[in-house]
């Protein structure tokens, strides 16, 4: 990730192209899954994931980057300082994302022997799904859903053209 990002001309100006940036990759996504299922150790995710160590170093290293995660150090009584990864507040919001991966999957490209996991309330045991939600806290139907463009940002993107005499 780019410092800076958002002073870069250069930057895309949509979010998700700047996400794709940061996560487009299928390791990291893995990763965070691990993560926030609670794994914090680099032998961990390598261990459950059969990443290679280069990919694992690379992918951990930009979510550190990127303020996704956070290296906290820790150090096994006769063992060498290492470091263990953390959550941060902006990874935990991943956690939408991931299941909104998940759901999508179970729906669209489901295992032969059903989903592996199920997203459940910790309070209520319940099933949950993942949808759009309204600024009065209800749930939107797909089809009632779209993107609609900034008019300020959009105009801003263009350049104006010199006028024909």
């Amino acid at each position: 990730m780019r410092k800076h990002a958002a002073l870069d001309p250069a930057y895309p100006a949509c979010s998700i192209a700047r996400s794709l940036e940061i996560l487009g990759e299928r390791w990291t996504f893995l990763i965070l899954r691990e993560a926030l299922g609670g794994t914090t150790r680099f032998t961990d995710f390598g261990t459950r994931l059969g990443v290679s160590t280069d990919i694992l170093t690379d992918r951990l290293a930009t979510l550190v980057r990127a303020g996704i995660l956070e290296k906290r150090p820790y150090q096994e009584i006769g063992e060498r300082p290492r470091s263990s990864y953390h959550p941060t507040p902006a990874g935990a919001e991943l956690l939408v994302v991931l299941g909104a991966l998940q759901q999508w999957g179970d729906r669209n490209c489901p295992p032969a022997g059903g989903p592996a996991s199920q997203r459940r309330s910790r309070a209520t045991g319940q099933r949950l799904s993942v949808a759009y939600v309204d600024e009065s806290g209800q749930a939107v139907p797909l089809e009632d859903v779209t993107f609609v463009a900034d008019a300020q940002r959009t105009a801003a993107a263009v350049p104006s053209r010199p006028s024909q005499p």
